[in-house]
């Protein structure tokens, strides 16, 4: 419709100059007003899509070991708590959660260093190939590690953990963590995915102080060089692994048993050091929901 572009006609004995004026005038009338498609052009192309894309790339190491803990009385989340990592803003920015928080640093040993590669419309995060060397000690490795954070700790409260991976057979080990906090010996109590064995088996590990391990593996092969969902979900009494938005696996775990640790998030092994359950493969969009 033309509502706001309309005019009243000139009549009678008025000038030339009058009609060419009220023609203008019409014509200035903009397509939108008019009800038309703007057809101004947008940006499209490769400079468009590189202008927004977040760049891929190495990610410099800024340590070969793992800071010292934080001394002090451990706590736990003081309410409910979502922690999300896309790996979206590309090398040029620290490695941090949604909310600009949580930051995570890139550690390696023996020339072992993580990329940033392209997953969909983001980045995903690319870990060392499995080690071949015949002395492992000898083989590159590199993870991802956070500082002290007391509200990452659940205590009994529910907890939703989890991540996206791509792996093949050739990235499979005895151990393959995905991510954890704490660990399941000497009473430091931990929640732990992991892609275990030469099956391809993910799992959900959860210890609380005492020397049990809760663990729900299912039988299934996630090492197909597809991107899986992996879920660890822990309810009022049970711990429950999804794949691909499905419960596949679960094990009973008793209300009282409570995660509290001073040891940092870690993603793609339990440390920079020997023996560390290095992850090969690729992860994207790791999560910790805490009371949700």
């Amino acid at each position: 419709m033309l509502h706001s572009c309309r005019r009243a006609l000139p009549i009678g004995t008025l000038s030339v100059a009058l009609v060419l004026a009220w023609v203008l005038s019409l014509s200035q009338c903009t397509a939108s007003e008019a009800g038309v498609a703007d057809t101004t052009p947008t940006p499209s192309g490769p400079a468009a899509s590189t202008a927004v894309r977040p760049a891929p790339g190495y990610l410099d190491n800024v340590g070969a070991f793992s800071a010292p803990v934080v001394p002090g009385r451990i706590r736990t989340a003081g309410g409910p708590l979502i922690v999300h990592y896309d790996f979206d803003d590309g090398v040029d920015h620290p490695i941090a959660d949604a909310t600009g928080g949580h930051e995570l640093r890139p550690l390696g040993q023996n020339g072992g260093v993580l990329r940033l590669v392209p997953q969909g419309s983001g980045l995903a995060v690319a870990y060392p190939d499995r080690c071949t060397l015949l002395r492992e000690r000898d083989c590159p490795r590199a993870i991802l590690e956070g500082a002290r954070d007391d509200s990452l700790n659940p205590g009994q409260r529910l907890l939703r953990y989890g991540a996206s991976i791509l792996m093949t057979h050739a990235d499979l080990a005895d151990g393959a963590n995905v991510l954890q906090k704490g660990y399941s010996v000497g009473g430091v109590s931990q929640y732990k995915l992991q892609v275990d064995h030469r099956q391809g088996h993910p799992s959900c590990v959860i210890a609380g102080q005492r020397a049990r391990i809760y663990r729900a593996e299912p039988w299934i092969d996630v090492a197909d060089g597809a991107w899986h969902d992996l879920e660890c979900r822990r309810t009022v009494d049970r711990l429950i692994m999804f794949v691909d938005g499905a419960p596949r696996a679960s094990v009973p775990v008793p209300p009282q048993v409570s995660i509290a640790n001073a040891e940092p998030l870690r993603v793609g092994g339990k440390g920079p050091g020997q023996g560390n359950d290095q992850f090969a493969g690729e992860i994207d969009d790791v999560f910790v929901h805490i009371g949700t």
